[in-house]
């Protein structure tokens, strides 16, 4: 994959250089802050299987908005063209939880701001909140390649902060875009960000959708090509919030981030890279996982458009 040498030595060693790092600011209402600057991790599952992981690989943590490309390919694979119809693909320069709309349309403006997540929820199969989750969590898991849970503390804590949502909810409502009713979407979308999984889960699930919908190491399809490829490629562009450009430009990878300090980065065709560390930037993105990232990704010549040495001869 890479001249730089070990890929377990490396990860532990950009960990140990960025453990210092103490820029940035804990900002998910379910995380106890004292001791969360301390907590950081990094994993990579390529596509044939293969797994690496720091220490705390194992720690788990909420998914928060990085099961928002999931949600999406669930609600792809469910709805096909409504969802097409319902959310747009374009990046805003807007906070996650901007309360803006397509103004032609009404309809949210990608699947990876609050609004967008709120209409894909909608659109997941399933005649109440129950179902809903349940159906993402399946597919969530199945990438994951174990059983996943939904944390009941995490759940309360998102409800009780979920106000600029419900005024989300309600605008889509109004506009006559909204599939369900605005509190159904909103539980929906407070428990799919509630479901735990450690960087390893993560990795596991960039690497499946790195591998257009298969789990890594087998030959088990969770997710339709074609929707992995939808959801890779609003990641390119919206993934990162108000930081998605400068996130493209330096490391080149689809990827995803939430406000437990959560990041998922993809190289098409070759593997899932996640980083956790709770400290978020003023984008609301990891510190320490988007400076890993990057430097992952110049390490390992994962950007798309750098150059590629000829070989000699």
């Amino acid at each position: 994959m890479t001249q730089t040498g070990d890929l377990a030595g490396w990860l532990e060693a950009e960990r140990e250089r960025l453990l210092p790092e103490r820029s940035g600011e804990v900002g998910d209402p379910s995380v106890d802050t004292e001791g969360a600057a301390d907590h950081f991790a990094l994993a990579v599952r390529t596509v044939e299987g293969e797994l690496t992981a720091t220490a705390e690989g194992d720690v788990e943590f909420a998914i928060q908005s990085v099961v928002k490309p999931f949600l999406y390919a669930v609600a792809l694979c469910d709805r096909g063209e409504e969802v097409r119809r319902s959310i747009g693909v374009e990046p805003t320069g807007e906070p996650f939880d901007a309360l803006v709309l397509e103004q032609e349309t009404g309809r949210p403006p990608n699947p990876m701001v609050n609004a967008g997540a709120l209409m894909a929820a909608s659109l997941v199969a399933g005649s109440g909140v129950e179902e809903r989750v349940a159906r993402v969590l399946e597919v969530c898991s199945a990438a994951a390649g174990r059983d996943l849970h939904v944390d009941e503390q995490v759940v309360a804590a998102e409800l009780e902060h979920a106000d600029r949502n419900r005024a989300l909810g309600y605008l889509m409502r109004g506009g006559g875009t909204l599939h369900c009713e605005v509190e159904h979407a909103v539980e929906t979308l407070a428990r799919v960000c509630s479901v735990q999984v450690t960087v390893a889960d993560l990795a596991t699930m960039g690497a499946t959708l790195a591998g257009w919908g298969e789990v890594p190491g087998t030959s088990r399809r969770v997710m339709e090509a074609h929707a992995a490829t939808e959801v890779l490629s609003v990641m390119a562009t919206c993934g990162m919030y108000d930081g998605s450009g400068r996130w493209i430009h330096r490391a080149g990878m689809p990827a995803k981030s939430g406000v437990s300090g959560a990041l998922l980065a993809v190289a098409p065709g070759r593997l899932g890279f996640a980083a956790w560390s709770p400290p978020l930037d003023e984008h609301g993105n990891s510190t320490r996982g988007m400076q890993a990232g990057e430097a992952f990704s110049e390490a390992w010549g994962l950007h798309p458009f750098a150059q590629v040495p000829r070989d000699a001869g």
